[in-house]
């Protein structure tokens, strides 16, 4: 099953809201997926079942709709594991690539915006409580069992 070939005929803005991303931004994952499979499978293995389009657009989806490794494999036609072998080879060659990865977990941890003020919403909420009868919940005492 070939789902890239069904996307790829979309609207850059019907495209955005199935991947995630951009038409642009998905051709340079793409062409960093084609250089890391080709670096990978130069002289060796057997060519994977899911082409690298699909490899891309699974790991888009796992990520985007938060969909289960099961879900993913039965749509695509892979076991739940190599559903998961693919995501983390996928992942490993955009971050290798260094096109793709976050900044590391000090730069998102340096404060960089100054509040001047901060709001906190105090609003009271009622807690039921029984009005009527309320003898046959609660005696009055507290027994300390010991």
């Amino acid at each position: 099953m070939d789902k890239y070939e069904n996307i790829k005929k979309y609207t850059e803005s019907r495209f955005k809201a199935v991947t995630g991303v951009s038409r642009e931004t998905f051709m340079s994952m793409l062409e960093v997926i084609h250089a890391a499979y080709a670096e990978t499978h130069k002289n060796r293995g057997r060519p994977r079942k899911l082409t690298r389009e699909n490899m891309l657009l699974m790991t888009l989806e796992y990520y985007k709709e938060y969909r289960t490794q099961e879900c993913i494999g039965a749509s695509y036609g892979l076991h739940k594991t190599n559903v998961g072998e693919v995501i983390k080879w996928v992942e490993n060659a955009l971050i290798k690539s260094g096109l793709f990865s976050l900044p590391g977990k000090k730069k998102l941890s340096q404060p960089t915006l100054e509040f001047e003020a901060i709001v906190v919403d105090t609003t009271e909420t009622p807690i039921q409580r029984p009005k009527n009868k309320q003898r046959r919940y609660y005696s009055g005492k507290k027994n300390d069992t010991p």
